[in-house]
């Protein structure tokens, strides 16, 4: 079994954990909101991610229904990422998110 076949837990949180996993799972969404990315426009988008890391993140969003890839006929080939309704419904997520982490003091960063 992957961890795609995995149940999802009933815990919303949890479950969001889980589908947003990793560092980096936050921010490709930030990217994609805006419209369809090619993978360079994404990559270059999120300084410091790898290929690897970025190709893997899309992948399982794809798996969950959050992100579409379409392959166009071109040469070169052309390929594009977008989110699905589902993933575009993480706007309100990552807005609330935003708008806390920017109501905290700076004074509460300091080691």
């Amino acid at each position: 079994m992957t961890t795609t076949d995995a149940p999802l837990p009933d815990c919303g949180v949890t479950r969001f954990l889980m589908l947003l996993d990793g560092p980096w799972a936050a921010l490709i969404i930030r990217e994609l909101l805006d419209g369809p990315r090619r993978f360079t426009e994404l990559r270059n988008g999120l300084p410091g991610i790898s290929a690897h890391t970025l190709t893997n993140r899309l992948r399982r969003f794809e798996a969950h229904g959050i992100v579409t890839r379409t392959a166009y006929a071109e040469i070169p080939p052309r390929v594009e990422y977008e989110l699905t309704d589902l993933g575009a419904g993480l706007r309100t997520v990552l807005d609330s998110m935003g708008a806390w982490a920017l109501s905290v003091p700076e004074a509460n960063f300091a080691a």
